[in-house]
């Protein structure tokens, strides 16, 4: 069940990403690519990433695959300039661990980035 919330929030923050970083074009990028390139990067990585570690590969494989799918993917996809290319990685660099903390903090679920700690609410005010 967390799996499936983690991936559903991602995804939106993926696409919300990518609207963002191109809402000044002229010709947005297709609906269709752009749910191609979200269901690659984010449910397939997402996917590998979880049957990697409980398969037992070292965290830096099942980290960086997805890591590098992410970084190379939509760019290449969409052909980000100079300022969407930067909006872009920083957003996509800052997604994940805000979507931890938040889970982290609010609901007290850790598996989305279990080697950044973050306190949850609940243990703060116990």
């Amino acid at each position: 069940m967390r799996f499936s919330v983690f991936v559903l929030v991602s995804l939106v923050a993926f696409i919300a990403i990518l609207h963002f970083v191109t809402r000044r074009r002229a010709q947005r990028p297709r609906l269709a690519m752009v749910l191609i390139v979200a269901g690659i990067v984010v449910v397939g990585g997402m996917i590998f990433a979880k049957y990697g570690n409980n398969a037992g590969l070292p965290w830096w494989i099942y980290y960086t695959v997805p890591a590098l799918a992410t970084l190379l993917l939509p760019p290449s996809v969409f052909k980000f300039a100079g300022k969407e290319l930067l909006q872009y990685l920083a957003l996509a660099f800052l997604s994940s661990p805000v979507i931890h903390i938040v889970f982290s903090f609010l609901f007290d679920w850790h598996e989305y980035m279990p080697f950044i700690q973050v306190p949850s609410l609940q243990s703060l005010l116990s």
